[in-house]
């Protein structure tokens, strides 16, 4: 034992003369290691400018869309750097929440009635101090629906508010029934095949200011919300334009591709495990119709929704749910104004699965796809504190849908 810890002391000793002499030599004396440090460098970035950082792909079903974006939009034509040490899928979706800032935003809560006695949670910022639109009769409004257990205290909702912000515009988040804090006042919440409390809160939202045009974006199953909402009321709504970002196409497609080892253990038993908590804080409510503590045993969120989410709302199968619940289905029936961006790389909704024979059929759709950006990511610049490229995609739709949306009549 004493010789092995005299050896170990040696090759110890022997070793920080090394680095202390030799390796330092080596590194600032003859330059050896500099060059290896600029060349891997180089390197890294000529592969990064070759095959990383590219111009997005847009798609149309319309030569008037199509222009129209590429005239109002310069955004959809400009390559997307992403940030260059986390430009991996994963990556770049595990990060966004905890890189991005969050940016201060003073809320008024407005709970409404729902026509089965539960209730309907709205933030709204009104924005009374701004100056482009002063009037609040016509101030454009924006309506923004979060991901699966968001809320509008979620990091890109908050963006995506200051940018309507210093457009002079005015928001209103539609947070789910029971994710934001409210009470569950009936044994409902929510899924992205049924639209009818989005339905309610857009007719609201009209009421309320019937001169104010109002557009939409949506995020993830915000996104699938909102196109399935389009797809069941074509002409029929008061929406000017919506965006879409990140949504999933084809739920048997996202499942399947969250269900894969490596994303089931990043992502799905996560998201999983929220949509339990969301039910376990409401189980005095729900325990009346459901089993709760055979939904608290799910593993995956295809476990959750056959045991849950597609029992709730009355589908003979969950297979049944997952089909009503893609958007992939109803694309040919909208007939709003939607641009929708995805990442060629988002584990959340698989390449293979975004709809652009669909999209190429319908003069009202457009899609933009990255190669890189992941799910809700699209981190960009060195340090992605701020604005990503998603905001600046919604930021230049938003404006582009208020203030040139008359040039996108009769598409």
């Amino acid at each position: 034992m004493i010789s092995l810890e005299l050896s170990f002391n040696v090759l110890t000793r022997d070793l920080s003369h090394y680095l202390e002499n030799q390796v330092k030599v080596g590194f600032f004396g003859s330059g050896v290691g500099l060059s290896l440090v600029l060349g891997f460098g180089a390197a890294y970035a000529c592969y990064y400018l070759i095959s990383v950082a590219k111009k997005p792909k847009l798609i149309s079903g319309g030569k008037k869309f199509y222009h129209f974006l590429k005239e109002q939009c310069p955004v959809v034509s400009e390559t997307y750097y992403p940030t260059f040490w986390c430009w991996e899928s994963r990556v770049q979706t595990l990060l966004r929440p905890f890189v991005t800032a969050k940016p201060g935003v003073t809320y008024r809560n407005e709970l409404i009635k729902a026509p089965d006695g539960g209730q309907i949670s709205l933030d709204w910022f009104d924005n009374d101090e701004s100056a482009l639109y002063p009037d609040t009769t016509t101030r454009p409004t924006v309506l923004l629906l979060p991901g699966l257990t968001g809320t509008s205290r979620e990091s890109y909702i908050l963006h995506m508010v200051h940018q309507s912000r210093d457009l002079g515009y005015r928001c209103v988040v539609f947070n789910n029934r029971g994710v934001s804090g409210e009470k569950l006042l009936t044994p409902r919440t929510y899924c992205a095949a049924n639209t009818e409390d989005l339905e309610i809160v857009i007719e609201h939202i009209h009421r309320s200011n019937e001169a104010a045009p109002i557009m939409a974006a949506g995020v993830s199953m915000g996104g699938m919300m909102l196109a399935n909402y389009l797809g069941r009321k074509g002409r029929d709504t008061c929406l000017k334009g919506v965006v879409v970002f990140s949504a999933g196409w084809d739920v048997f497609e996202c499942t399947a591709s969250l269900e894969k080892p490596l994303d089931r253990f990043l992502f799905n038993s996560y998201l999983t495990s929220c949509l339990q908590a969301s039910v376990d804080r409401h189980r005095p409510v729900l325990e009346k119709l459901y089993d709760i503590d055979h939904v608290m045993k799910a593993k995956t969120i295809r476990e959750f929704d056959e045991r849950f989410t597609s029992i709730m709302f009355g589908y003979p199968t969950n297979d049944d749910y997952y089909r009503d619940a893609s958007p992939i289905h109803k694309l040919k029936s909208v007939q709003v104004p939607m641009l929708c961006l995805n990442a060629a790389d988002d584990v959340f909704s698989p390449n293979h699965a975004i709809p652009v024979e669909a999209v190429k059929q319908n003069p009202h759709l457009a899609i933009l796809i990255t190669c890189h950006g992941g799910h809700i990511g699209f981190l960009e610049g060195v340090w992605p504190r701020q604005n990503t490229y998603m905001d600046r995609v919604f930021r230049q739709f938003a404006k582009a849908v208020i203030e040139k949306g008359n040039h996108l009549k009769d598409l």
